[in-house]
């Protein structure tokens, strides 16, 4: 069944809706029966392993991709703006940044609409907020995978959309672009956005205000207190080395959580798993 960008009555800060929504490719169960909704003022974490179903999440969202059954529905007055994972080199992308940042009017103006004004001084803004101004002239291609991403993303600012889809927004970026990005996160949630993003970061999932943790269906919703914690964790990844605040749990397949003794340096990493992207971009 297709997305259906129609509303029906939900409550007014609800922006978009899955009604029993499944995606299956052949025989593979991306997504499982999913019902829920997104609503505005909120930043909601996206937490699973590779192929678990969080970039399936985002691209219904997005409107890019079609539930096998079960409807998507958004509000048609919702502009949403999504920001693709990054692969490989982009110097295949020779433009300036100041047109690719031009590019986000083309949500409103069109591919042949001009740039107006008011779209321009909107573009410094973003490229303000996102620490940019200085890149506008560089050639997008040979930027840092931080500058791009801190681009991408400012130019999904552009229209201050109701619902902001960031696909691993953080995930190989230095710091100073990871806090960057963090921090307008939370501005566009205090805006009244609904942020949607997928992570392998733990601790990025505790600063949403929702977590969705994902293998293959919703294996838990709700506050991240209540969903990141070791039985729930077990479920979606199996025997991995989690972090759960600043201790290290290993999980086992049977569900039993196991504090582990680690070395500062054991547990001082950041990221919880690393993705292969190529597996990743299958997600499911």
């Amino acid at each position: 069944m297709r997305t259906v960008l129609t509303f029906n009555g939900y409550r007014d800060n609800v922006l978009a809706r899955f009604d029993d929504v499944s995606v299956r490719y052949g025989d593979l169960v991306a997504l499982d029966r999913t019902t829920t909704t997104f609503e505005s003022s909120t930043s909601v974490a996206l937490v699973g392993a590779n192929g678990s179903g969080k970039s399936t999440v985002l691209r219904l969202l997005a409107g890019l991709l079609d539930p096998s059954t079960g409807r998507v529905e958004r509000e048609p007055n919702v502009e949403a703006s999504f920001v693709a994972q990054q692969h490989g080199h982009h110097s295949w992308m020779p433009l300036p940044v100041i047109e690719v940042l031009q590019m986000g009017c083309y949500r409103r103006r069109g591919l042949l609409g001009r740039i107006s004004r008011s779209d321009r001084e909107e573009i410094r803004h973003v490229a303000g907020r996102l620490e940019i101004a200085d890149l506008e002239s560089r050639s997008f291609g040979e930027l840092s995978g931080g500058q791009r991403q801190r681009v991408l993303v400012a130019q999904a600012l552009i229209g201050e959309p109701a619902l902001m889809l960031l696909d691993e927004p953080i995930t190989g970026l230095d710091l100073p672009s990871q806090e960057t990005i963090l921090r307008i996160v939370d501005e566009e949630v205090g805006r009244g956005a609904c942020v949607v993003f997928s992570t392998h970061h733990l601790e990025e999932a505790q600063r949403a205000s929702r977590v969705m943790l994902l293998a293959g269906c919703v294996i838990a919703d709700g506050e991240a207190a209540d969903v990141l914690v070791p039985e729930k964790l077990a479920l979606a990844f199996g025997g991995r080395l989690l972090r759960v605040g600043g201790d290290a749990v290993l999980v086992d397949d049977h569900g039993h959580g196991h504090a582990e003794a680690a070395s500062h340096d054991d547990v001082g990493h950041r990221h919880l798993h690393e993705p292969e992207h190529a597996a990743e971009h299958h997600d499911v």
